[in-house]
């Protein structure tokens, strides 16, 4: 028989039963297989149609909700089942549940969380995420061993989390603001976990965001984040499972006072924190190194297992997050247009793998003290703000489109976090030069260098060391200083 006689012979058995019927149908054969895992292969295709079946009917009865959401249960590995008045949902493991208490017509009015031993807590209003919820649920219980180790790991990241939330507490004033917090706060701002959605750390925000937030305050505007977890290893870390931040107690240097790790206070589990970026952050070698020595840890989990050019990293990542751009064709020259000023012209140098140049795409960083964060996040906004600076040279546009004035200018390493921005003098037939060294996440020193023969461009280095911090940006500074020294020659 052809396909198309099939499909029609289908149309004509089906085209007078109503759309309810089939679905029954569908969730009987999907609920057939009972005695093999969710993992099995198989099944994997049934799944992924009822899910899509649930999502176009778009959850408006309280029949396709709960078919929906016993088929994200199954999806993730979990047991469900419906109340026998048929307006609840228990999804259940063996380290919590969930209640989803729906109306008749489908909608939720609340969803209840218990972790083992604690009192269920309401949660949600919705669950439009509320597959990652529940995957996220299950990540925090995927350590090795028995309900008794999983609760431990449990009881440890809520441990670190309180200790956490304690160094937040301690250079806080009532009136700093979030932009504060995140780009000076010992811990950067913390987002508490909500049920399985794991805490949050963001620790970098560039003053376009900043100035983009202030403009328009009702905008979601988010700087760079990490999360904050607990993951299963091969090996055992000793982990504390109290918190160890007494009474708000500093060291000498200011920093706080930890508690030993005692056996009450700790324990050897197969497990580790972790810091976790959504995207890759591209570090250098020894950003990379820097971490390992905070955290005792040997080795970071590299998403580009080998290393490679830092600027090849920092510009697909650019490139990737402004444009999708098809990264099989890399490029070095880049377009960028300013408001009142001839074109720029951007040669970024990736230079070579060498040690000195090289890094690599980082995503997550394993620790097992809370000691080791604030040391993290400093490194993490350093090498943020390094990134941001070459970032800003990076552009989707890599053909000059007009025929208008360019500018032209190379971006070349130098040692450590430095870099130059080299360009056309613009009176003599000379190059000039700008070193920025970037110190820290908030301290950048710039020096403009000149053949001593050559008429100045009236820019100090304090003057060009303030540009850049205030904007972050090496187009606009580059602006200004072709502006002053327009003014010279206007003057002149």
């Amino acid at each position: 028989i052809s396909t198309n006689a099939l499909m029609e012979k289908l149309y004509i058995k089906y085209e007078q039963k109503p759309w309810t019927e089939t679905l029954k149908l569908v969730h009987f054969c999907m609920d057939k297989p009972l005695g093999q895992p969710v993992s099995n292969p198989p099944d994997g295709p049934l799944l992924s149609c009822m899910e899509k079946i649930q999502r176009t009917l778009n959850a408006k009865s309280l029949f396709s909700v709960m078919n929906r959401l016993e088929a994200l249960s199954k999806q993730k590995g979990l047991n469900s089942h419906v109340s026998p008045s048929g307006t609840a949902c228990y999804i259940t493991s063996d380290m919590f549940y969930l209640e989803v208490q729906l109306e008749k017509d489908g909608k939720v009015m609340d969803v209840k969380l218990a972790h083992l031993g604690e009192a269920p807590v309401v949660k949600l209003k919705n669950y439009d995420a509320f597959g990652k919820v529940l995957e996220d649920l299950s990540n925090l219980y995927r350590i090795p061993g028995n309900s008794e180790m999983k609760a431990k790991g449990y009881l440890a990241l809520q441990s670190l989390e309180k200790d956490l939330y304690s160094m937040s507490l301690q250079d806080r004033t009532e009136a700093v603001s979030r932009f504060t917090e995140v780009l000076h706060g010992k811990v950067g701002h913390l987002v508490p976990r909500t049920g399985g959605t794991p805490m949050d750390i963001e620790f970098y925000i560039s003053p376009y965001q900043v100035l983009e937030a202030e403009l328009n305050p009702d905008s979601q505007v988010c700087g760079a984040k990490v999360v904050v977890t607990v993951e299963g290893t091969d090996t055992f870390h000793r982990l504390p499972i109290s918190p160890l931040i007494a009474d708000f107690q500093t060291g000498e240097d200011g920093s706080p006072a930890f508690l030993p790790l005692t056996d009450e206070l700790s324990m050897d589990l197969s497990a580790r924190f972790l810091l976790k970026s959504h995207q890759p952050i591209p570090m250098s070698s020894s950003s990379i190194e820097e971490i390992q020595r905070l955290t005792g840890m040997l080795w970071i989990q590299i998403a580009d297992l080998k290393l490679a050019s830092l600027y090849e990293l920092i510009v697909q990542s650019t490139l990737k997050e402004k444009c999708s751009e098809d990264l099989s064709t890399p490029n070095s020259c880049f377009f960028v247009s300013l408001p009142d000023c001839p074109k720029h012209c951007y040669f970024i140098n990736k230079g070579s793998e060498k040690l000195d140049l090289a890094g690599a795409l980082v995503s997550k960083i394993p620790f097992t003290h809370p000691k080791c964060v604030p040391g993290i996040i400093e490194v993490l906004r350093h090498q943020m703000a390094y990134n941001t600076l070459i970032s800003s040279c990076v552009s989707e546009k890599h053909i000059n489109e007009d025929d208008s004035e360019i500018l032209y200018f190379e971006v070349t390493s130098q040692k450590n976090t430095s870099f130059s921005v080299s360009f056309p003098h613009p009176v003599k037939d000379n190059l000039a030069c700008v070193i920025i060294n970037v110190i820290t996440s908030r301290e950048i020193q710039c020096s403009l260098h000149l053949h001593p023969q050559d008429p100045t461009l009236n820019s100090s280095d304090d003057f060009i060391s303030r540009a850049v911090k205030r904007c972050m940006s090496v187009p606009v500074v580059m602006r200004a200083i072709f502006r002053n020294a327009a003014k010279v020659r206007v003057d002149s």
